[in-house]
């Protein structure tokens, strides 16, 4: 006669038992996370999806110059100069030296978006660490922070851009740094905006309860809830960027020859407007898509992010999820 305990199995032996209201065998798919909704969202706005693609055709552009052009941008050859385009192999013509406009278009291309990007990422560095640290500890450290803020804006940048260059010299490293040095200020008015709220939180509190540091919470929790309208932000920066630089190219106080930026292909251009007006057309209107793109993509990105926008769920996606992961089911 076997004793009670001898018919127990142990539990490793037992089936598992399949969850109610969940198929056996099957795989539950936790439901996307807030990137995840943030990139369907993106993907179904046709002016930011359009704008992704062409900046990414500018992009690939740049990058794969040399494999799509033979001719040498700084090449100069007096006997082709101002050539019409398709002549001679030049598909949008040459310039008054005789060099290759669409192989200055796609080097240009390299070196607007390249001072873009730099600009933008060097301001959101700048403007977050000056915007947590203001919004977060406030008081005096507030107040130092935002009168700089505010003498700052109160200067007109143009002027201090040239006045800059025209002391320190044109070099590309001068110009990243001071087109960051006056572009930083929008951006550490959103993230003081954005600390002034968060700071109050309850998990702060709990943060501080249990002895983490005032820069583990700004660098570790707060300025991660504070990243969607600073990621916005930063791509609405890269296309006023390029405006800058190609401002100051033309001007004559951005990029310099050899080097080459669409900025500077309009600077050159304008002397032989009447000659042929295309040679100032064409980086125009580089430009002028470029940073169409970008502000079509931070538009979307903006919608993507935005909190209070309302999510539709199809009635089939949320009936699932409500069986999948609703305890009693329904």
């Amino acid at each position: 006669m076997t004793s009670p305990s001898s018919q127990v199995q142990s539990p490793s032996n037992q089936p598992l038992k399949p969850e109610p209201n969940t198929p056996q065998g099957s795989k539950l798919s936790k439901p996307p996370g807030p990137w995840r909704i943030a990139w369907a969202s993106f993907r179904r706005n046709p002016y930011a999806m359009a704008g992704l693609i062409v900046l990414g055709f500018f992009i690939l552009a740049g990058l794969f110059a040399p494999f799509l052009t033979k001719y040498d941008p700084a090449k100069i050859d007096l006997l082709a100069a101002n050539l019409k385009a398709g002549t001679d192999g030049h598909l949008l013509g040459t310039d008054e030296l005789g060099r290759d406009t669409f192989t200055r278009l796609l080097y240009s291309s390299r070196v607007s978006l390249l001072v873009g990007f730099l600009v933008a990422l060097g301001s959101v560095l700048i403007g977050s660490v000056v915007g947590s640290i203001s919004g977060y500890f406030g008081g005096f450290v507030d107040t130092v922070f935002m009168r700089l803020v505010d003498v700052m804006n109160s200067v007109p940048l143009l002027f201090l851009n040239i006045l800059v260059l025209a002391i320190f010299g044109t070099e590309f490293r001068y110009l990243i740094m001071v087109l960051v040095l006056t572009s930083w200020m929008s951006v550490a008015r959103l993230v003081r905006g954005n600390f002034l709220q968060l700071r109050e939180m309850q998990y702060v509190e709990a943060a501080k309860a249990i002895g983490v540091s005032s820069w583990g919470i700004i660098f570790r929790h707060l300025l991660r809830n504070a990243s969607f309208p600073i990621i916005v932000n930063a791509t609405l920066m890269v296309g006023g960027a390029i405006l800058s630089e190609s401002a100051l190219s033309y001007l004559g106080l951005g990029i310099k020859a050899p080097q080459t930026s669409w900025g500077l292909m309009l600077s050159n251009a304008q002397e032989f407007m009447l000659v042929d007006p295309m040679q100032a057309v064409y980086p125009g209107l580089c430009i002028l898509i470029v940073v169409l793109a970008v502000n079509f993509i931070g538009d979307g990105i903006q919608d993507a992010l935005n909190p209070r926008k309302n999510t539709t769920l199809t009635g089939r996606r949320l009936e699932r999820w409500r069986k999948s992961f609703s305890k009693s089911g329904t």
